[in-house]
């Protein structure tokens, strides 16, 4: 019997087809993050982000944690209102892949309290621009909306303390001793008979944080609403590669005299922070 002939279009054709099936897209249903121009050409395309998903927000803090951070939660009456305020409320999102959210709030004699968590995935689809590299604008932007303080001991042009006696409130501990509001909140001690528990305690002003994610940063803002009623809203936002994590934990007291403890909040929001952080590591 005559063998057929070996014709090698036919071979180059199912190699190419083969190696179609192959190549391109992300696999096992996770999202196409391919880049723009990025299909095996001579030019080398950034690098892609180390994160592809993005884990289920409400899931990650556990119940220890939340009584932690939310006093009064376990005595909420009721066992399905109690394990509805645990779950939490995922926030409203149009591509989970890229962002999702988590919002806890408990109500309770003393105060109410409030927690957020929000996850952000970033994806740069710029071939020659890295996740990272865009992840890392993405929190850049972050820090300049927080508008922190230069570090405490950080000389000012013109080195002003010495020209001006009067304090200037524009970080913390000044305000409160002038007894003066800066204007947005943060600082303002005007109405309290205790200026000094008022402003975030010295040493512990809006600042960057190490040891937590590629970067991170903290703030702390003291704020009045209503007629005198005052919370301080405590944020820890870190990067993690291609992952923006914001950590946001507010408190109001029930009393209008009082002003939330910025240590205690402070740390407890930097442990959350810390958890989540190592789940990402894992």
């Amino acid at each position: 019997m005559q063998r057929k002939a070996y014709v090698p279009g036919v071979a180059a054709l199912l190699t190419a087809l083969l190696a179609g099936c192959t190549g391109g897209g992300a696999l096992g249903g996770e999202p196409d993050d391919s880049k723009p121009g990025q299909t095996g050409g001579t030019t080398a395309a950034a690098e892609p982000g180390k994160y592809r998903t993005l884990p289920e927000p409400c899931g990650q803090v556990d119940r220890g944690t939340l009584d932690s951070m939310l006093p009064g939660i376990e005595e909420i009456p009721g066992e399905e209102q109690r394990e509805k305020a645990y779950e939490g409320a995922p926030t409203v999102t149009y591509d989970t892949d890229r962002r999702v959210g988590c919002r806890w709030k408990v109500e309770s004699a003393d105060a109410t309290h409030h927690l957020f968590v929000d996850f952000e995935r970033v994806v740069s689809y710029d071939n020659a621009v890295s996740d990272d590299t865009r992840a890392a604008e993405v929190y850049a932007s972050k820090v300049r909306k927080a508008d922190l303080p230069e570090p405490s001991g950080t000389p000012s042009a013109g080195d002003e303390e010495e020209s001006d006696p009067e304090p200037s409130g524009s970080a913390g501990t000044d305000a409160g001793e002038s007894g003066e509001s800066d204007g947005d909140g943060k600082g303002d001690g005007a109405s309290s008979g205790s200026p000094e528990e008022a402003v975030t305690p010295l040493g512990l002003e809006p600042r960057v944080l190490d040891d937590l994610g590629d970067e991170a940063f903290l703030d702390d803002a003291l704020a009045t609403s209503g007629s005198a009623t005052r919370h301080r809203t405590v944020t820890v936002v870190f990067r993690t590669s291609n992952v923006v994590v914001t950590v946001e934990y507010d408190e109001q007291p029930g009393r209008l005299t009082e002003i939330p403890d910025s240590k205690e909040m402070q740390d407890k929001a930097q442990e959350l922070a810390g958890t989540l952080a190592e789940g990402f590591d894992e």
